[in-house]
């Protein structure tokens, strides 16, 4: 702690409520920082906490939790507890006169947050509150409405009116916006109550009725939600049958780095359960002023389209349960299943325009790390006009016709060309159909009689650390049985390839490296190999001279095969952008 700080023990109790807020990404670390500011640069002395209201960041609740502190602190040492000072009011001398002259307002006291008794809130709270106070750990959707259902009269999953959308899971935001719970975790939200929220929390329990206070309250030394079988009272049969389904879904992960192996237990998912549903991107219209064309042409052709937003390319294809709630035994969300299909789709024009600004590497790229087995680069053959001259046009020509072939080659995706928008519309009817009948029973009416040729099973997600257990997960699983298709929910795969999740280290150190123009995603990948991180990298540079510094990477990736191989002219850029002083 700075020796310069009077006040060395409330400076350290409040740094350590900063940390506490910043490691829940909790709303309360502005405030915190703002008080940990004030107290480091006050050179007055305080005897008792209350005497740090005039200090601008501490209010009557951060100096009672301060006093809270003291009083433990001084009991624990032996020590006597500092008598409250008779001026405590926190005003500053210079504002008595003003005071004096006229009554100074009442400030009316916030009120608490109470939720209605068994509302949306209220339920959400106390199936929160059955993790330990002091857990790290937290429920998942699926978990959280299982433990919450009990306590709420209104549904989680269906609006209880017909004419709204509305449901008991909606009040979520609210809890979040009060900063009463905070989420956490990829690729699957947790959540946890903050210390605001333990708060309601407990006063929530005293409310309860006698026959429900059973309920296991933030005193268990683990996550798992168990009960002590001995024990007797709402949900406890439902707490058992959760710690069976938790040791068979989630069994020790190696908690090594990322590019440790990762073992899983896949679930084998029945072929007459679901079907298979094709979903299309928002962002692919005909035009803006036709945004249903494809949809509807899909529809005459006895497709019917799924179409919202899509983290990743423009075309996928999900296997959507007959049950809604068929997969929330598992502990997943939602009543799709990723397939292993997923199509980027391109006019020409738009194929040329991302060669040359470098989204065309970035979207392959982004497409390697989702991990989709069968990727399709559809490309349109519309016709491009060119008002340049020849020799330009022969140039974009073989720009292009280079993309596609490294596309086949390097990348291992399967290049569809397409003459227009509706042959397009027409290739994905028949894959429709072609992937139906390869998963389920109900492509044909004969189709009962002989089994589906393709076996669908499901990663849980609880299982998956980050993106890169994912890979893992996959790369072994495939080279165990390559016959069947292993794939996560549709709300998994989202957050996985979503661009604005939380990303790794070496998610962002990669993306640094791919601003530089010329870097592609397999040059940036070799880079961070070498050098695991910006640091190591930028270090790297400090210990050469200039000259050294230019031909650093070129030399050490001297041995880089194809691809991967930097050349010094990218190399001298690359060490113009990491290798400068300042």
């Amino acid at each position: 702690m700075s020796e310069t700080c009077a006040n060395p023990l409330f400076l350290g109790w409040i740094k350590e409520w900063l940390d506490q807020a910043k490691e829940r990404n909790s709303k309360g670390k502005t405030v915190y920082k703002k008080a940990y500011e004030s107290m480091k640069a006050c050179p007055l002395v305080f005897q008792h906490p209350s005497e740090a209201l005039q200090l601008n960041g501490l209010g009557p609740k951060l100096c009672d939790r301060l006093t809270e502190k003291l009083t433990a602190h001084c009991a624990e040492n032996g020590l006597p507890m500092p008598e409250l000072p008779n001026n405590s009011n926190g005003k500053r001398q210079s504002d008595e006169g003003a005071s004096e002259s006229q009554p100074a307002k009442k400030p009316r006291k916030a009120r608490p947050y109470v939720p209605a008794l068994r509302s949306g809130p209220y339920a959400l709270l106390l199936g929160l509150a059955t993790l330990g106070e002091n857990s790290s750990q937290g429920l998942t959707k699926a978990q959280l409405i299982e433990r919450a259902e009990p306590y709420c009269d209104s549904s989680f999953t269906a609006p209880s009116d017909p004419g709204k959308f509305f449901t008991a899971w909606s009040s979520m935001k609210t809890l979040l916006q009060k900063d009463l719970v905070y989420e956490h975790g990829r690729p699957l939200k947790k959540y946890a109550l903050t210390e605001e929220g333990w708060e309601v929390a407990k006063r929530i329990r005293k409310t309860l009725p006698e026959n429900q206070t059973t309920l296991s309250f933030g005193n268990q030394p683990d996550t798992s939600g168990a009960q002590d079988p001995n024990k007797s009272g709402p949900g406890s049969h439902r707490q058992e049958s959760n710690e069976d389904l938790e040791a068979l879904l989630n069994p020790p992960i190696n908690q090594g780095n990322d590019t440790d192996d990762t073992t899983v237990t896949p679930i084998t998912l029945p072929p007459n359960s679901f079907t298979v549903q094709l979903v299309l991107d928002n962002r692919e219209v005909r035009t803006q002023r036709d945004r249903d064309y494809i949809s509807n042409e899909l529809s005459k052709k006895g497709i019917s389209a799924q179409v919202r937003a899509l983290e990743l390319g423009d075309a996928m294809w999900v296997a959507k349960f007959h049950d809604p709630k068929f997969l929330s035994q598992y502990g997943e969300e939602g009543d799709e299943v990723m397939l292993d299909y997923i199509v980027e789709r391109k006019r020409l024009d738009d194929l040329l325009c991302s060669i040359k600004d470098g989204r065309f590497h970035e979207q392959k790229f982004r497409l390697h790390r989702s991990g989709m087995k069968n990727v399709i680069y559809l490309i349109e053959e519309s016709a491009i006009s060119y008002d340049l001259n020849c020799a330009i046009a022969t140039k974009y020509q073989e720009m292009v016709a280079s993309a596609i072939a490294s596309t086949q080659v390097v990348n291992g995706y399967f290049v569809k060309k397409t003459k227009n928008l509706d042959d397009t519309i027409r290739y994905l009817a028949r894959m429709t159909f072609l992937l139906r009948k390869m998963y389920t029973q109900d492509a044909a009416p004969d189709s009962q009689d002989r089994p589906p040729s393709h076996t669908l099973s499901l990663i849980p997600s609880r299982q998956l650390s980050s993106s890169q257990s994912y890979l893992n997960a996959l790369t072994q699983l495939r080279a165990e049985t390559p016959s069947v298709t292993y794939a996560v929910t549709f709300p998994t795969f989202a957050a996985l390839a979503s661009k604005s999740e939380s990303l790794s280290l070496r998610d962002v150190f990669l993306k640094m490296l791919m601003c530089t123009r010329g870097v592609t995603g397999d040059k940036a990948l070799e880079i961070q190999r070498r050098w695991p991180t910006p640091q190591a990298f930028i270090q790297a540079f400090e210990a050469l001279d200039q000259k050294g510094k230019e031909t650093m990477v070129s030399d050490r990736l001297s041995s880089a095969v194809g691809r991967k191989k930097v050349a010094k002219v990218l190399s001298k850029k690359i060490a113009e952008v990491w290798g400068e002083d300042g």
